[in-house]
């Protein structure tokens, strides 16, 4: 499954959605376990029925239900170990089959809701590394969260160094636990994620839409962790994932407690991309967008696209990130489809740290692509290696 002169693994050649839909379940492989016969079972099943969502949800939902299955036998037999890790591949399976669900129904959300218990259920049986379900106090209600914590052995009892790990448009908590996060634990950092507005739990069960000022709860998440006593409140961090290109460099900009920031994909004009956006798809342009544009007007709330638009006016970097001082990396793929290179070269002039790195991965390095979802052993490696000498663990 190829593109000519693309060397990245595309199921569905003709289809992007689709395509990174199918990459971000398979890229969690190295840490929760996607199996690339289950997934390739489930991606012969569509190849007659591409660009049919529902067929997609299906699908997914069948193999999500027959590995959690696997799990419950695993555990009636007292094999814990066993069902954990079929539980953590359903779990993907099932949040995969969802994101495009739109309108979202209660087989949708009944769905969902299942796929964040069986993780719970596996991190329960999990010790290394610990991972602790917490809320974290915001306004009048709390953001749900995973607490990664990072190997004792590495911290030697010491107070560890932690990075707030914030969604992006259209990914969750439970999918970003599979972006590497064990291998930031085992490196003696700890790592909070966190489905905030417009993300996860908090848009589909909580009501808490999509919010420009990502200070509002980029603070109270800061502060939840400098109250633990077994982080180092000087060496907190904060990075997110393709819109949290936008979310964490506000965060580090207007909350300065924060000891770092990555974004993985750039962010500058959040309201300019999607206006450009949605006139090309009322031109019919077929366009590469990672989630039905739909969802859109979901996480933020907003009954049709003007009103949706207007809440995106905020959405804006400039005058932000010339605040920030904390060191800064920016990752980005030089085939980015969805934001282009010009604009995080854009952003990251603009960063005002003097301490600042930017790394655009190339095609032939792999990494070309959108948050490295080509290849997200390269980026992971490379972002966790920055992390590790800016808030050196173990020290």
């Amino acid at each position: 499954m190829y593109k000519k002169d693309d060397p990245a693994f595309l199921y569905f050649p003709d289809n992007y959605r689709w395509s990174m839909g199918l990459l971000i379940c398979l890229a969690g492989a190295p840490w929760m376990g996607a199996e690339i016969d289950e997934v390739n079972r489930v991606g012969r099943a569509l190849l007659d029925h591409v660009g049919d969502d529902e067929a997609w949800f299906a699908e997914w939902k069948r193999m999500g239900d027959k590995v959690e299955a696997r799990g419950r036998d695993a555990l009636k037999a007292g094999h814990k170990r066993t069902a954990a890790s079929c539980f953590m591949r359903a779990s993907r399976y099932y949040q995969t089959g969802e994101r495009f669900k739109q309108p979202r129904n209660q087989e949708s959300q009944d769905t969902y809701a299942k796929s964040v218990a069986i993780f719970k259920e596996a991190a329960a049986i999990l010790h290394r590394p610990r991972i602790e379900p917490v809320e974290v106090p915001y306004e009048k209600t709390s953001l749900p969260a995973l607490l990664v914590h990072p190997d004792p052995e590495t911290t030697g009892g010491k107070p560890a160094p932690c990075l707030v790990f914030f969604d992006g448009f259209d990914v969750t908590k439970e999918l970003q636990y599979g972006y590497g996060i064990p291998d930031l634990a085992a490196r003696g950092i700890g790592c909070l994620i966190v489905d905030g507005p417009g993300n996860g739990e908090s848009v589909r069960f909580r009501n808490l839409p999509l919010i420009a000022e990502t200070e509002r709860y980029a603070t109270p998440v800061y502060e939840y962790l400098a109250g633990r006593r077994e982080f180092d409140a000087r060496r907190i961090g904060v990075m997110a994932l393709s819109l949290g290109g936008y979310y964490a460099p506000r965060a580090a900009s207007l909350e300065p407690r924060f000891a770092a920031c990555i974004a993985w994909g750039a962010q500058w004009d959040y309201h300019a991309i999607w206006a450009k956006r949605l006139e090309l798809l009322d031109s019919g342009k077929v366009l590469s967008l990672s989630v039905p544009p739909e969802h859109l007007q979901w996480v933020l709330g907003q009954p049709d696209r003007a009103s949706a638009l207007k809440v995106l006016e905020g959405f804006r970097l400039d005058g932000i990130v010339q605040k920030m001082r904390c060191p800064f990396l920016l990752v980005h793929g030089g085939g980015d489809e969805q934001i282009p290179l010009a604009l995080a070269q854009k952003c990251f002039d603009a960063v005002g740290s003097k301490q600042k790195t930017f790394k655009v991965f190339e095609r032939q390095e792999g990494g070309f692509h959108h948050c490295q979802v080509d290849n997200v052993t390269i980026g992971v490696h490379y972002m966790w290696d920055w992390l590790e000498d800016v808030l050196k663990p173990g020290k």
